[in-house]
């Protein structure tokens, strides 16, 4: 396999000369060099939009698309630098994208373009006062109403949502917890009093472990915390126990003919 030739230092004129023979003759050997001569300043770039998303590579790629656009439209005649043409250009790409392909649910394109600004107007109005701006200090400082302040708020939770199955830590036996195994840990399932007998009918098939944390978190009352406390683990721990005794005793009860059809 041919390695493709290294990046070597270019002077100004040297980048003009390549963008003109890729111009004027879409030479694929020019195109090359130049994209090996600015693949770190995009995965610069990338990498500063990148923070916090798991869209690093994406965004290469759109990076990747803003070079090959400034490489056909720069105009070398007019003496800039191409690097003054290209950054822009690239960064006005991977803000499009952002803007347009990564918001987990559909919202209005001008809630798209105000999200990011009111972001910047928190952060700035925060250092300005040193707390928590207010909303009609927000409004006033981005020049919109209160209500689009609240509705921009409110939609914007809707930019990446949390997937249930993704991992939010790890056990104490080292596996993996994932947000559905402590969504509804405030579960006061069994409908309480009228059920309760139908579930002490099936402890039997729980150990000791299980018992007690059933006992505590839905017949005492205590927090996973409190629960975790009292056993030694950790509170992620103690749902993911929670949940397989639930379940042991779902089958229990579902095949049992006397159960409620309300179970």
């Amino acid at each position: 396999m041919t390695k493709p030739p290294q990046t070597v230092k270019r002077t100004k004129e040297d980048i003009y000369a390549l963008i003109q023979d890729f111009q004027e003759n879409e030479s694929e050997i020019a195109q090359i060099q130049l994209v090996e001569q600015y693949t770190n300043l995009i995965g610069s770039i990338a990498r500063k939009y990148s923070k916090g998303r798991n869209l690093h590579e994406d965004i290469v790629q759109v990076g990747m698309i803003g070079l090959l656009s400034s490489i056909r439209r720069f105009d070398p005649s007019t003496g800039n630098p191409f690097e003054a043409y290209l950054i822009p250009m690239v960064i006005g790409e991977i803000k499009r994208f952002l803007r347009d392909k990564t918001w987990d649910v559909h919202v209005p394109r001008r809630i798209k373009e105000t999200w990011p600004k009111l972001n910047g107007a928190v952060d700035e109005l925060t250092n300005r006062y040193q707390r928590s701006p207010k909303i009609f200090e927000i409004a006033e400082y981005l020049g919109i109403s209160e209500e689009e302040v609240l509705e921009t708020m409110e939609l914007g939770k809707g930019y990446q949502t949390a997937s249930v199955d993704q991992t939010i830590e790890t056990g104490s036996d080292g596996s993996g917890v994932t947000a559905l195994d402590v969504i509804g840990s405030e579960d006061k399932g069994f409908e309480r009093v009228d059920q309760q007998l139908l579930v002490e009918s099936a402890l039997h098939v729980l150990d000791d472990r299980e018992k007690q944390i059933i006992q505590w978190t839905f017949i005492d009352n205590k927090s996973q915390r409190e629960v975790g406390e009292f056993l030694g683990i950790s509170q992620m721990h103690v749902s993911r126990l929670q949940k397989k005794a639930i379940e042991k005793l779902r089958k229990v009860l579902a095949s049992n003919p006397q159960q409620d059809d309300s179970t």
